[in-house]
């Protein structure tokens, strides 16, 4: 079984930063990719970035302000967060899975979720 758990969420003012941190544990044969999606009140859960065999996945909207990375003695995947925007308000989930490379930034395409960590940004 494998287990995925979040934390570092919080309240933040426009232009600050938050690191979120996901922990997986289990079998390490189950997945090849970590990911991290967000969803806001009312809308579809989106990519935010993804870490797989050493290489990084950012959605252009982060890119260049949101920096993935791993720690693979701990089994955990960081996420950087810097210069947040107010909409970017929203539950950010941790996910692990094994999607081929097309299908790396749909959330279908990931087995294993945490329970998400809520990020505020205040104006």
């Amino acid at each position: 079984q494998v287990q995925v758990t979040e934390s570092g969420g919080g309240l933040v003012q426009a232009g600050g930063s938050l690191r979120l941190s996901c922990a997986v544990s289990g079998r390490t044969s189950s997945w090849s990719t970590t990911a991290w999606f967000r969803q806001a009140p009312g809308d579809d859960r989106l990519f935010v970035a993804a870490f797989r065999w050493g290489y990084t996945y950012y959605s252009d909207s982060v890119k260049d302000r949101f920096t993935i990375s791993r720690d693979g003695a701990k089994d955990t995947v960081y996420l950087q967060m810097n210069n947040l925007k107010p909409e970017e308000t929203a539950v950010y989930y941790c996910a692990a899975g094994s999607p081929i490379l097309s299908a790396i930034r749909t959330d279908s395409a990931y087995n294993y979720w945490g329970q998400g960590t809520q990020v505020t940004v205040s104006s």
